[in-house]
């Protein structure tokens, strides 16, 4: 280990990536985490293995400070665009209606996802409820236990040092921009049909942290919920603010009536909402950043045009005039419906099928340049694989609160991959010469 070190390159992201490859010997400090698991939440953690076997990978993911520093610096500038009027126009006009009415507040958890490539980290695209952020805080937190020597060794440190506070935080401020001083005294944490989402665990974690910061909280399906003209009920009373974990982004279903009833009432504090979704998760907002000729007329700063061009993938809507230039260079492509979620009905070119390919000409779908992860090598069992990883930066305001990797094999995150799962981010400083 000592010998790998010494000859790291003092390039930051060339030493993460060789790091990556090379370095073997990192596991996730399971005893750690069951502790942290059960003391906070009161979990089961050998069941919670024996249910969701790849939800945490055994080992962590370097990444060089620099680009730590681009993926900062990438999302800082497509704020900069959201906040522009001709880029509000343009993604709100093909948005549904519900987008149109502005809360007031800028909604919980955009999920930021890059790869990286050998040029940098190359945003993939933007989620609204990005899950996972409150389990992540928990894995870094054992994995710097667990890594504490060779953290000493290489100046290795986790890229934010307590997201947890941040994301109570996060929410108090989301309160406080819509409410000003009224109390907030329920949050109701909700999904469909809750308990048998995969990442129900967390939903339980972030229960009791609310609890612990003296507010009352539940878990409850959108049918649990009424709206009697006034507040918005629970079996427990009136709900404050939801946290919705809900994949109907426009609240479209019936059983989401009395829900959209009382967010344009403004009766409830709906976090995330349908409108930051049509700000940032909607895949043909890619189209327009990356389209130079539509950042030069909406007055977007050369600076931030050379920004986004080089570290968001080109991004085209699929139509049907283009049929056939797509279908030629469709291994070239990745192609994405354009409301989806969590990889679902998303393709790459070169496994595409004719009849697939019929399906996304009739179905809204963008295609991406299609950008390669970068890989993990880790030993899972008696064997050696390099799993595939994405980097996801959980973001509020603009702000990085935490980078956490998902290891996986196949065309997408899947969670069902042996070794893979949520890993632990360890920032490679820059510059370690004089260290060494």
């Amino acid at each position: 280990m000592h010998e790998l070190i010494a000859s790291l390159p003092d390039d930051s992201c060339a030493a993460a990536t060789r790091l990556n490859r090379e370095c073997l010997c990192l596991a996730t400090d399971h005893a750690a985490l069951e502790r942290a698991l059960k003391t906070c939440a009161g979990l089961d953690y050998p069941a919670l293995r024996q249910s969701h076997p790849h939800l945490f990978s055994d080992t962590v993911v370097f990444v060089g400070e620099a680009c730590l520093r681009r993926m900062a610096d990438l999302i800082a500038a497509i704020e900069t665009v959201v906040a522009l009027p001709a880029y509000q126009a343009a993604v709100l006009a093909w948005a549904p209606p519900i987008a149109r009415f502005d809360p007031g507040h800028p909604g919980v958890f955009l999920g930021y996802d890059f790869h990286l490539d050998p040029d940098g980290p190359r945003l993939i695209e933007i989620n609204t409820n990005a899950g996972g952020g409150l389990l992540n805080a928990h894995l870094a937190r054992a994995q710097q236990e667990c890594c504490g020597p060779l953290t000493a060794l290489l100046g290795l440190r986790p890229p934010h040092p307590d997201p947890e506070e941040a994301f109570i935080a996060m929410f108090r401020e989301e309160w406080r921009r819509a409410k000003g001083s009224q109390p907030l005294e329920r949050i109701a944490i909700v999904d469909t049909d809750p308990a048998q989402q995969y990442l129900a665990p967390e939903f339980e974690l972030f229960r009791q942290r609310f609890v612990a910061a003296g507010i009352d909280a539940c878990i409850a399906d959108p049918a649990e919920l009424s709206w009697d003209g006034r507040r918005l009920m629970h079996a427990r009373g009136p709900v404050d603010l939801v946290y919705n974990r809900l994949t109907d982004f426009a609240l479209e279903a019936a059983t989401h009536a009395q829900l959209k009833a009382a967010y344009l009432a403004g009766a409830v504090l709906l976090t995330p909402h349908p409108r930051a979704h049509a700000l940032y998760a909607d895949k043909r907002n890619l189209v327009l950043l990356t389209d130079p000729d539509w950042l030069a007329a909406a007055g977007v700063a050369p600076s931030t045009q050379a920004q986004l061009l080089a570290a968001i993938p080109r991004t085209l809507a699929v139509t049907a005039e283009a049929a056939e230039r797509f279908w030629q260079s469709r291994r070239q492509w990745f192609f994405k419906p354009a409301a989806g979620f969590g990889s679902r009905a998303a393709y790459r070119g070169d496994k595409l099928t004719k009849r697939v390919f019929e399906a996304i000409l009739a179905g809204n779908y963008v295609a991406q340049a299609l950008v390669p992860p970068s890989e993990r090598r880790l030993q899972v069992g008696e064997e050696f694989a390099d799993l595939k990883l994405d980097l996801r930066n959980y973001v509020y305001q603009g702000r990085v609160q935490l980078v956490a990797a998902r290891l996986y094999q196949g065309q997408t995150t899947n969670f069902r991959t042996p070794g893979g799962g949520f890993a632990a981010v360890l920032e490679v400083p820059e510059g370690r010469a004089e260290s060494r």
